[in-house]
Order: C-alpha cells, then sequence, then structure tokens
C-alpha cells in the first residue's frame, strides 16, 4: 500500500511539473539586429544617430538615405548657401551691404526679388545658369551611381572640378583638415541664409541684425 501511495505521488508531481513547464515562458534566442550592430563613430556628437541612420533601423530597407547621399547632400548646400550669402552681402544697398553692382545686369535694392527681376530682364542668362545647376546636380546624384542606397562611384562632394592642381599640393593631414574647414564653414553659412530669411519675414526674430542696423 505505501509502495502505491508513493508511485502515485511521483506520477501527480511528475504530471503537474510538465503541466507547469507548458505555461513557462520561452526564452527568445538572442539575435544581433541592424539596431545594434551600427554604432556611431567616436567623436561625433549624434544623440539622435542621424550619421548612421539606415543603418540602425531595418525596419523599412532603402527608406532612409545612405551617408553618401546625406554627405553630397549637406556638402551642397553649405556651398550654395555660402555662395548666396556672399551675393546677398556684396550686392545688398544699405545696412551692411556692399552695393556692389555688375554693369549692364538689373539692379535691385531688395534681395528677395532680386532673383525674379534678373530672370525677367535677363532670361538668357538664367537659363544658362539653371542648366548648369542641371548638370551639376545630375552628376552628382545620378551619374556617379545611386548614393541614396550607398552605391555611389566618388566622394561626396568631389566633382573632380580642380584644373590647378590645388589638391595635389596639400598633404592628407592638410586636406582632411580643409574639409573639416569647408563643412563647419557651409553649415554656418546655412545658418545665415536661414537667419535672413527670417530677418526678412519676421520683424524682430534675429535681434544681432538689429542691433548691427541691417536692412
Amino acid at each position: 500500500v505505501t509502495l502505491s501511495i508513493t508511485t502515485m505521488k511521483l506520477a501527480l508531481a511528475s504530471t503537474l511539473v510538465t503541466a507547469a513547464a507548458a505555461f513557462a515562458p520561452q526564452q527568445a534566442p538572442h539575435t544581433r539586429t541592424a539596431l545594434n550592430a551600427a554604432e556611431v563613430d567616436e567623436g561625433i556628437w549624434d544623440p539622435l544617430q542621424l550619421s548612421i541612420i539606415g543603418k540602425n533601423i531595418d525596419t523599412f530597407p532603402n527608406m532612409f538615405p545612405d551617408q553618401q547621399f546625406v554627405q553630397e547632400a549637406e556638402i551642397k548646400h553649405g556651398r550654395m548657401s555660402m555662395l548666396a550669402w556672399t551675393g546677398v552681402w556684396a550686392t545688398h544697398v544699405g545696412g551692411l551691404g556692399m552695393g556692389m553692382h555688375i554693369p549692364g545686369f538689373p539692379e535691385c535694392t531688395d534681395w528677395t526679388k532680386a532673383l525674379g527681376v534678373f530672370a525677367a530682364e535677363q532670361p538668357a542668362w538664367f537659363a544658362g545658369i539653371l542648366m548648369m545647376i542641371s548638370i551639376a546636380e545630375g552628376e552628382s546624384v545620378g551619374h556617379s551611381g545611386d548614393n541614396f542606397r550607398g552605391k555611389g562611384s566618388k566622394t561626396p562632394g568631389d566633382y573632380g572640378f580642380d584644373y590647378l592642381g590645388l589638391k595635389a599640393k596639400l598633404s592628407e593631414e592638410e586636406f582632411e583638415r580643409y574639409k573639416k574647414v569647408e563643412m563647419t564653414q557651409g553649415r554656418a553659412a546655412m545658418i545665415a541664409m536661414a537667419s535672413l530669411f527670417a530677418f526678412e519675414s519676421i520683424p524682430g526674430s534675429v535681434p544681432l541684425m538689429d542691433i548691427f542696423g541691417a536692412y
């Protein structure tokens, strides 16, 4: 009888353990996803991890641009902003502007309307400028490969336009330094152009320009 009771207890305990194991949480296998596989380069302040966007998120493939595209866009818009700021400063009449003017071209004291006046009075020049912009844009995006997906064949920002051979005269350290200088100045110019648009559209939005008497 004692043996029979012991056997029944063991059978009951075994049944309970088996039933409990069926409801126990399963240990998920450890996998390394793209979310933790990509890391921000050391020394870069990037709390939102924008410098590795597209590599740290794999939910929607090809949704976010590769760094080739992002770097090309930043360098290009930085250069455009540096040219734009210089153009506004050099041709603006009054305030801190230099008031320069090319003989034979239309003159407009309001830089926000100058492009429209120039296009209306000099359509051939305006069309030529648009053509040059289109060629540069096409070369930087389509001609050298799909840099949106990281398949571009050229270094971002390098158009191969160096007829004076300035790059060959620089050491590798100097070249890297000038690249950083251009990037920094380009970012400053983009902020400057944004401040100009804000200054013209929202009175008092840029107090520093009011202090210096810019108008």
